[in-house]
């Protein structure tokens, strides 16, 4: 049951972007996907090999060395990753979401001329630093700093939680611009392109975790890092909001990423009940199991059904940001809940590593937590209802 069982039909063009996905993923990833995981490497390769195939300039236009894609064929990609490797997933996906779309809508016509064609082809992977160590879900609490210095700015600070820290070459940074005496909140915060070759720029810490190994997530350290005036993006003191506005979209990527996740927990359960027999017929005959299997099935269809219906809304141009609060929060809550019941499915051999469902099962955790918690999309919901 992939991205192309919809109520919608896809494409032509879509049906060919989904294909294309599947069969690298088939043959690029997933064969590696166990051993990246248990020995937490990432395969810098990768990059390159994505970019080849537009993977990492989907949403940028043409004429920007970009695919020029919609939001649901991004999405449908995307899914068709994560299905294999939800660490190459999230790579993707804060890649296409969050610094590429930040340049294109607030970047000046030189920004985008100077990135976005090199962030597309996958020359330059892309990264967003928003978190810090003490500012998580109250990111607005950051105090990295951004001072003037004559036509410079220069930043110091600590960022945390960055996805592709140590291997960007574009890291899209929020930063205070206001005096640390007259603090204005959101509104003393910017935006700032910042690069790896810059003095004062240093790769701090990088977390063991838990799921997503083969993805690097590491500390960032600002030391008094000089840049250049023309590294501001848009207007000053605009860098909170450009940020809110792109994690909307930011949201429906880890939506994919978990729906990616559940789907491949779904299939593996599906051809294990199949395969495994107990008292004399496979388990797929016990009613327990074919009830767990339909639910399944069904919180994965409703998550792709509600994460597309959003995708499609911001494609014609419309406010989403409640729906891409839902569509993340059903899909994450949907990836953790079905890799559970397919753990179960497996019994003793859903808890060892030698099966796929137990990484899927770590994976998911993180869909419920980064960019925004499901506590956070909950208030994001509910907040909604009587805008």
């Amino acid at each position: 049951m992939g991205t192309d069982s919809l109520l919608t039909p896809l494409s032509e063009m879509q049906r060919e972007v989904v294909r294309l996905a599947r069969d690298f993923a088939a043959a690029e990833i997933l064969p590696h996907a166990e051993r990246w995981d248990r020995e937490a490497y990432f395969e810098p390769s990768i990059i390159r090999r994505l970019g080849a195939l537009g993977f990492l300039g989907m949403l940028i236009p043409e004429r920007y060395d970009g695919m020029g894609l919609d939001a649901v064929t991004y999405l449908l990609a995307l899914e068709e990753i994560a299905a294999a490797d939800a660490s190459t997933a999230v790579l993707m996906s804060v890649h296409n979401s969050l610094p590429t779309q930040m340049i294109l809508r607030w970047g000046s016509d030189e920004q985008r001329e100077r990135w976005l064609r090199p962030m597309a082809r996958g020359e330059l992977l892309g990264a967003f630093a928003l978190s810090e160590p003490e500012a998580g879900s109250d990111a607005s609490a950051l105090a990295c700093q951004a001072v003037r210095d004559g036509s410079d700015w220069v930043l110091t600070g600590t960022k945390a939680w960055v996805t592709n820290g140590n291997t960007a070459g574009v890291i899209v940074a929020m930063a205070r611009t206001d005096e640390p005496g007259e603090r204005r909140g959101a509104k003393g915060i910017s935006a700032f392109i910042v690069t790896p070759d810059l003095p004062g720029f240093r790769v701090g810490k990088k977390e063991d975790k838990l799921g997503l190994r083969s993805s690097p997530t590491v500390q960032l350290a600002f030391d008094e890092l000089r840049l250049p005036g023309d590294r501001l993006l848009g207007a000053e003191g605009r860098g909170f909001i450009y940020a809110m506005q792109s994690l909307d979209h930011g949201r429906l990527g880890i939506a994919a990423q978990a729906t990616g996740i559940a789907r491949a927990a779904l299939e593996h359960a599906t051809a294990y009940a199949a395969e495994r027999r107990q008292f004399g017929e496979p388990i797929r005959e016990f009613q327990a199991i074919q009830f767990k299997l339909a639910d399944m099935a069904t919180r994965v269809a409703s998550a792709r059904a509600l994460l597309h219906a959003a995708a499609a809304a911001k494609d014609r141009g419309e406010a989403v940001t409640p729906f891409s609060s839902m569509a993340k929060l059903q899909a994450s809550e949907t990836a953790m809940w079905v890799t559970t019941q397919a753990v179960q499915v497996f019994g003793g051999y859903g808890y060892v590593k030698e099966y796929p469902v137990e990484r899927l099962f770590r994976d998911a955790k993180v869909t419920e937590i980064y960019e925004g918690t499901s506590e956070v999309q909950r208030i994001v919901i509910a907040r909604s209802l009587y805008a």
